[in-house]
């Protein structure tokens, strides 16, 4: 998958909170850090609240398995 790319910028605490992440296992990158939280940011906005610990692509995949059970259009839900 072809990524865009974005330049941020962030203070010098936060990113040693996400070194620190990473530094523990839960990411392997600052860039995956960022992008999880940047899924969890549109999840919560767009859907409701996801838990802050575990790994949100995953509950994302489970979320998406549940819905399209039910009489739900799943691409109306993956276009959001």
């Amino acid at each position: 998958m072809v990524m865009d790319t974005l330049q941020i910028r962030l203070n010098p605490a936060l990113v040693e909170r996400i070194d620190s992440l990473i530094n523990e296992g839960i990411y392997s990158s600052r860039s995956d850090a960022i992008r999880d939280a940047v899924r969890r940011f549109v999840w919560e906005k767009e859907v409701g609240s996801i838990s802050k610990k575990g790994n949100s692509v995953e509950l994302v995949r489970k979320a998406r398995a549940a819905l399209s059970k039910r009489k739900i259009d799943i691409e109306e839900i993956n276009n959001l």
